[in-house]
C-alpha cells in the first residue's frame, strides 16, 4: 500500500482504536471497589460523587484511598483497602460529613452502615481445618451479632472443637476489620468483604 493509502487509513485506524479502549475502560469492573460508610448502590455513588477527595482527607485513620488507575471510570473516586487499612466506623462519620454532593448519606448508627458483608473461603479458614483462632471474631466491632463463633466438636474426634466463625450477613457492616487481622495470607486472605448493591442482589 502507498504511503498516501496509509495516510487515508490513518483515521479510521485511529478511531478503531479509541472506540476499543472505550470499551475496555468502561468495561473493567468496579464490583469489588469498597466504597465509604453512607454510599448506596455503585450507580448512585457514581452519579454523585465528584472525586473530590474530601473525605479521602477527612478520613482520621487514612483508610480511603483513591481507587487506582485500573479501575476504569471510577478511577480517583474513594475506596478502600480493608486488608491494609479497614474502616473504623468512627461515631460522627467524618467521611460523610465531609461530602459535598450527597455522594455518601447521612447514617445514624454504625450498625445502620451498608458497605458490604463479610465471606469466608472454608477452605483457607484455619478454624475451620481445627485450629484454635478467634481473630476476625474478637476484631468485630458488632460482635457476637455480625460475627459469632459455632463450638462443635471435630468430626470424629470426641476431644478436640472447632471454632467455626459465622456471618451474619444481614448484621455485619462491610467494616473490613476480620480481614485486616485475618492471619492467614498465603495463598490469600481466608475473608473478604463482598459488596451488595440493591442493583446487583
Amino acid at each position: 500500500m502507498s504511503i498516501s493509502g496509509i495516510t487515508k487509513l490513518l483515521p479510521y485506524a485511529a478511531a478503531a482504536l479509541l472506540g476499543a479502549q472505550a470499551v475496555s475502560f468502561a468495561a473493567r469492573p468496579t464490583d469489588d471497589l469498597l466504597r465509604p460508610p453512607g454510599a448506596q448502590d455503585e450507580k448512585d455513588f457514581a452519579s454523585k460523587c465528584i472525586k473530590c477527595g474530601r473525605c479521602i482527607q477527612a478520613c482520621p485513620y487514612a483508610a480511603l484511598v483513591p481507587a487506582g488507575p485500573n479501575t476504569g471510570s471510577a478511577v480517583g473516586s474513594p475506596t478502600l483497602d480493608v486488608r491494609e487499612q479497614a474502616c473504623r466506623l468512627c461515631t460522627d462519620f467524618p467521611c460523610i460529613e465531609a461530602c459535598p454532593t450527597e455522594a455518601l448519606c447521612a447514617v445514624e448508627a454504625i450498625e445502620d452502615v451498608n458497605m458490604g458483608y463479610a465471606v469466608i473461603d472454608e477452605e483457607l479458614c484455619i478454624a475451620l481445618a481445627g485450629m484454635r483462632c478467634e481473630v476476625c471474631y474478637r476484631a468485630c466491632p458488632l460482635i457476637d451479632r455480625a460475627i459469632t463463633i459455632d463450638y462443635r466438636l471435630r468430626e470424629g474426634d470426641s476431644i478436640h472443637s472447632i471454632f467455626a466463625p459465622v456471618i451474619d450477613q444481614e448484621a455485619c457492616v462491610g467494616c473490613g476489620l476480620c480481614v485486616e487481622r485475618c492471619v492467614v495470607s498465603e495463598p490469600e486472605v481466608a475473608i473478604k468483604i463482598v459488596r451488595q448493591d440493591p442493583e446487583r442482589s
